[in-house]
């Protein structure tokens, strides 16, 4: 297994689903856990479940859209565990809808969270991330959660779509500002598609309440069929990407996309 032991990893959206799997994962190979996000009850209980499992983890209160706790945020966790060595910027909403479905309030949402917080989790971050990293021979690393609706569009998933292209590509620019300026901080982007968590389980809900299927488990099976490795994600999927791209095992990636998407995007 990758050992990142040592190193401390701050990880947004980390009360449930993909983040709370990335913290478990990440923990696991001996990282001690920043989790971050507003669902505090669930976030409490995934930094205590860590801990029950011998893991080091703290749980913070984090509205990733506000700059003044992004601040908080990075000196709490210097504060706790002694350094920032990796960020996973996970923290991320779905919004449905075509162009004439969209106001302008939820394009100005969904950018604010899905793009605004990642752009303020790496500024925030990436002075923290350039000491501790050249403490390891693949420096420090930023990892953040796009999806393969940042590569293909989505008819039904426009604002969202746009959202996660533009981290893709920021991801893809500040790489080659931190290569530029000798930063030894490596960014890249993780691309999944439907993985089962809260956010998907909504949208087989939708489709069910809508009467495009029966139930949950025939919108399962619906989406399922979009995949060619024949079924949806699970979060532990997600979570082994990032451990390696928070390891030395990526140290010559930067500026990378990783896709996890049983061959969707390969179509």
């Amino acid at each position: 297994m990758l050992n990142i032991d040592g190193k401390t990893a701050l990880v947004t959206g980390g009360a449930r689903g993909l983040g709370a799997a990335a913290a478990q994962k990440l923990a696991s190979a001996g990282a001690s856990v920043f989790i971050t996000d507003v669902l505090d009850e669930e976030g409490e209980a995934t930094a205590a479940a860590i801990r029950d499992a011998g893991g080091k983890a703290a749980f913070f209160h984090h509205d990733v859209t506000s700059e003044a706790e992004w601040v908080d945020a990075v000196k709490a966790c210097v504060a706790e565990f002694g350094s920032l060595d990796v960020l996973l910027n996970n923290a991320g909403i779905l919004m449905s809808g075509s162009i004439l479905e969209t106001s302008l309030e939820d394009w100005r949402k969904i950018m604010a969270v899905n793009v605004g917080g990642v752009f303020l989790g790496m500024k925030s971050a990436l002075p923290e991330l350039m000491k501790s990293g050249e403490k390891w021979a693949g420096g420090g690393s930023i990892i953040n959660i796009s999806s393969v609706a940042g590569i293909n569009g989505a008819s039904t998933l426009s604002a969202y779509s746009a959202s996660k292209g533009a981290v893709a590509l920021y991801t893809k620019s500040v790489a080659l500002d931190c290569a530029r300026d000798g930063a030894k901080v490596r960014v890249n982007s993780v691309h999944p598609a439907i993985i089962e968590t809260k956010m998907a389980t909504d949208v087989m809900d939708g489709f069910a309440d809508t009467g495009v299927v029966a139930n949950r488990d025939e919108a399962r099976g619906l989406l399922a069929m979009g995949h060619p490795i024949g079924r949806l994600g699970q979060p532990k999927d997600v979570a082994s990407a990032v451990l390696f791209l928070a390891s030395e095992a990526s140290s010559y990636m930067t500026g990378s996309q990783l896709v996890v998407d049983g061959g969707f995007t390969a179509q």
